[in-house]
């Protein structure tokens, strides 16, 4: 997905860092949002839907997709958490949440470049989802780059500084010598992004 919006000026138009990086840090921003004074209820289901879309880097024809697959699920989950657990086991979600790339933007980068293997197969589609135990690892070729030579290197003093701990998401394992990911579980309620008004975006859609 490509907008042709300044990034800055996408954060300002939510009045949120959509990318999760000090560069988009809006807190000590001299610019007002950009925002209309009065925003009825529809404007505010409208702007969290953008938000949350802009974050995940999809295209509405994309996003939409999640809410229509979360929506006939016959899981005993809500549609809002049906859709979120989707929208989190995107893989190039995944690799952002591993801390292998900075914001979910390079990671969908990443993928679409072939830099992963899933279950030991070359993969360069970032929307595959991902099931429990399957296992995400840089490509060999990859580990070569100075890029991800790097990587390995902060990943590793890192995890010493933080008991061996590269990641805040539970529900993942993240080996730092080998560069791989192992699925442990599916993300539950209380790992969902609490930034995302997903009962918004829900209501939004089922108009």
């Amino acid at each position: 997905m490509r907008y042709t919006w300044p990034k800055k000026k996408l954060c300002r138009r939510e009045w949120l860092n959509l990318f999760a990086t000090e560069k988009y840090n809006l807190s000590e921003s001299k610019r007002a949002p950009l925002k209309s004074k009065k925003v009825s209820e529809y404007g505010s289901q409208l702007r969290k839907k953008q938000s949350a879309k802009r974050m995940f880097w999809l295209s509405e024809k994309q996003f939409l997709s999640y809410y229509t697959k979360a929506n006939k699920s016959k899981s005993e989950w809500t549609t809002w958490d049906k859709m979120l657990r989707l929208l989190e086991l995107r893989l190039d979600n995944i690799v952002y949440r591993a801390n292998f790339a900075i914001t979910r933007m390079q990671a969908r980068q990443f993928v679409s470049h072939a830099h992963f293997k899933v279950n030991w197969i070359k993969v360069d589609i970032p929307s595959v989802s991902v099931k429990v135990w399957d296992v995400i690892e840089l490509r060999d070729k990859m580990k070569e780059s100075p890029l991800y030579k790097s990587l390995l290197e902060e990943l590793e003093e890192f995890s010493k500084k933080n008991k061996w701990n590269v990641t805040n998401t539970k529900w993942i394992d993240v080996d730092t010598k080998s560069l791989k990911i192992t699925i442990k579980a599916l993300p539950e309620k209380e790992d969902f992004d609490q930034v995302i008004d997903i009962k918004k975006i829900i209501e939004f859609y089922s108009k």
